[in-house]
């Protein structure tokens, strides 16, 4: 199995278990718990709780879904969009490339599951340090998509291209062949 194949069968592991786990939460916070409605609250340390909300939008619950058809162009546009993920990372030949996005996918369908099924996404994560929330509540969804996009985007800003070898640097610094008259030789 060539490298490529052998990283993007990891890609699909690392979603499909981003998938698993996201949906064995959302279904013990929700059966097991008993969060099953909006405001639900479940104490779990000092800084961090299981409190039950319905996400009808997108990231940070911007593009809110009011009715059902937009219900179901947010499930297409976010379905597009892993079909996008899914692809750029079976052509990726770098596992620290694969993995982010993989990690990206398995959130996406995760959400995407939710919404088709209920209409909206749901959410249980509630990080806060007293009544101070730094984030919103969120699932492992969210975590997982929003963990790959950034790793893309360090890797983008931060990891630099492979130096060339030296032979191929040894090439490219060789002078290139003129042709035609130059400021060192007359024309005839």
């Amino acid at each position: 199995m060539i490298a490529s194949r052998k990283y993007a069968f990891y890609g699909l592991v690392v979603a499909a278990l981003t998938f698993i786990v996201d949906q064995w939460l959302k279904k013990f916070v929700v059966e097991d718990l008993g969060l099953t409605q909006v405001g639900d609250h479940y104490p779990l340390l000092s800084f961090f709780d299981f409190t039950r909300t319905n996400n009808y939008g997108v990231s940070l619950g911007m593009f809110e879904a009011t009715s059902v058809e937009m219900r179901w162009i947010l499930v297409g546009v976010t379905a597009l969009i892993a079909l996008v993920v899914f692809v750029w990372m079976l052509r990726e030949k770098r596992l620290g490339d694969v993995i982010p996005l993989a990690l990206v996918l398995g959130g996406a369908l995760g959400n995407i599951r939710d919404r088709f099924l209920y209409g909206y996404v749901i959410d249980y994560a509630d990080f806060h340090l007293g009544d101070f929330r730094p984030f919103l509540i969120f699932n492992v969804a969210d975590a997982a998509i929003t963990a790959g996009v950034v790793i893309i985007l360090a890797r983008a800003l931060f990891m630099r291209e492979k130096e060339p070898n030296k032979q191929e640097a040894s090439d490219s610094d060789a002078p290139a062949e003129t042709v035609g008259p130059t400021a060192e030789s007359p024309e005839s």
